[in-house]
């Protein structure tokens, strides 16, 4: 009876694991180089360039929008395509919240995790965004929508600079941390959300702002990423050679 209780066990644990498997497009590591070669490393420098040709919309959310033309592809062509995609890219079948073919709309709602982290007096900041990816297909063309709201954060309170020191000090450390390093509780349950419109670049003042100025960055370059990987996917399929030719 024991071991059937650990195989249960271990099953279960894979599927929590497979269920907060997100978007495969590009891992926080390889989307920083990403921006880094596209936007250089001074954070501050490059959001703030960003918020010249950046606007936020009547929600008052980041949103990128695009239509890619795809000459002599129906509909259904397109959609399959995208279908395809979607369903390979992201491995959480729930970030699929709309799939309608006769529509001509897919909507994938999908968590990238950590892609900005900062070390403050007191408090170390980790942000995660979930923008919102809708595909509106009809013949000849797709149009590409991307927006995000809010920067999800993860905050310790034990983990700022001057707590880590007394730490080390052996003295008192200031507060009780919700998050740990190794802190198994749902990584989706977040201590805040910073409303974009309220943060740098579109706000000068901000007490976060070397945190929003990364965050910024990121996101904007995971949004191009994005667009890149459906037009990709419309012009040459997922895997260069799924065509109806065979």
């Amino acid at each position: 009876m024991k071991k059937i209780t650990t195989i249960w066990m271990i099953a279960a644990a894979l599927f929590l694991g497979a269920v907060n498997v997100q978007a495969q497009v590009m891992k926080s590591a390889d989307l920083e180089k990403y921006a880094k070669q596209r936007y250089g490393d001074r954070w501050l420098d490059a959001a703030k360039n960003l918020s010249a040709e950046l606007s936020l919309d009547k929600n008052e959310s980041l949103t990128y929008q695009e239509i890619i033309n795809a000459p002599g592809k129906t509909k259904q062509q397109l959609y399959v395509a995208l279908n395809y995609w979607v369903t390979a890219t992201f491995k959480d079948r729930q970030a699929i919240t709309l799939n309608d073919k006769d529509a001509g709309c897919i909507i994938v709602t999908s968590t990238i995790k950590n892609i900005a982290e900062h070390m403050g007096t007191l408090k170390k900041y980790s942000v995660n965004i979930t923008p919102i990816i809708r595909l509106d297909i009809k013949d000849e063309k797709v149009r590409v929508t991307f927006t995000v709201q809010n920067y999800d954060i993860l905050s310790d309170l034990n983990s700022g600079w001057l707590t880590l020191a007394l730490a080390d000090d052996d003295k008192a450390v200031f507060g009780d941390s919700k998050r740990k390093a190794d802190d198994k509780t749902n990584y989706f349950l977040y201590d805040e959300q910073w409303e974009i419109a309220r943060h740098y670049p579109f706000v000068e003042k901000d007490a976060q702002k070397r945190t929003c100025a990364k965050a910024l960055v990121m996101t904007h370059a995971y949004s191009n990423a994005i667009i890149d990987k459906v037009e990709e996917a419309i012009k040459n399929g997922l895997v260069g050679n799924d065509d109806s030719d065979w």
